[in-house]
């Protein structure tokens, strides 16, 4: 899923938007020189919004808010939305919301809608593209879900799990084109807009 955009042929900065450090690790895996700055953006849902139009809106809205302050530079912004049953699913915070989430994730599957854009105001392109994580959870029990909770702490992810950590022994299968996105940025798209927007990461710097 796209909107209109025009290639950028020679941008000046790459700036991530985000305050995740899932999301800063993921993007020193492209090995190309990159800022980090914090988006203020209202990540409420809006009324009926599916999980999906709010990963897409929150990730436009987060390139756009740094790009507003940084109009020569490649902005990156990404959000992901954990799905369950059509019901979105943040990130839970606290113990007790990420307890019953789990609870009502289990034996479920979960899909994880992983949305990155891409932005420059001075070029004028922009686009935004989704990555689907399908997730199968396993059967769960009250003593698992505390002991997963305790040990890995997800309360700063969506869908109250860390798949790249123990997280991953919740889950019965997952289906996906980008083994990053379930992390929380999907490097296959991103790398493909940046190109778009005329930063090829396998460039020599």
């Amino acid at each position: 899923m796209t909107t209109s955009s025009r290639i950028n042929p020679s941008p000046r900065s790459l700036i991530l938007a985000s305050t995740s450090r899932y999301r800063r690790e993921l993007m020193e895996r492209l090995q190309w020189p990159f800022e980090v700055h914090s988006p203020e953006v209202d990540e409420t849902p809006q009324h009926n919004e599916s999980p999906l139009d709010l990963a897409m809106r929150l990730a436009r809205s987060k390139a756009l808010a740094v790009s507003q302050t940084h109009p020569g530079a490649l902005v990156v912004g990404s959000d992901q939305v954990a799905d369950l049953l059509g019901e979105p699913l943040g990130k839970p915070l606290t113990h007790e919301v990420a307890t019953r989430e789990l609870q009502r994730m289990s034996g479920q599957k979960v899909l994880f809608h992983t949305a990155v854009c891409v932005s420059c105001l001075d070029s004028g392109f922009l686009e935004v593209q989704s990555s689907l994580v399908q997730v199968q959870f396993r059967d769960l029990s009250d003593e698992e879900i505390e002991s997963y909770l305790l040990k890995d702490q997800p309360y700063d992810c969506a869908g109250s799990s860390k798949s790249e950590s123990l997280g991953i022994a919740l889950v019965q299968s997952i289906h996906s084109d980008d083994p990053t996105a379930l992390i929380g940025l999907p490097l296959i798209k991103t790398a493909d807009l940046l190109r778009k927007a005329g930063l090829n990461v396998l460039d020599r710097i």
